[in-house]
């Protein structure tokens, strides 16, 4: 399963990017770029093990609906201080 690599290592790499961004670099609508990237690569790896390893695409649920109200939240807040 090495093509699983790529959008595992695009959602490792906006996730540790988002933080900087959001708080150490102050920008919002960048930040509201990037989350969303996390978000659906969430998306494309759960649905790409799904019929491989059922049992670890819902494991990932809980990070699913975290980094959902993460995004609404972030979202949120960029529209509010346009």
């Amino acid at each position: 399963m090495p093509w699983l690599a790529l959008p595992f290592a695009i959602n490792l790499v906006a996730n540790v990017i988002f933080t900087p961004i959001q708080f150490g670099m102050r920008n919002l609508p960048l930040a509201a770029v990037d989350i969303p990237i996390v978000w659906g690569t969430i998306i494309c790896i759960m649905v790409a093990i799904w019929k491989h390893y059922r049992w670890v695409a819902v494991a990932q649920v809980p990070y699913l609906v975290w980094v959902s109200i993460a995004t609404m939240l972030q979202l949120s807040i960029t529209w509010m201080n346009r």
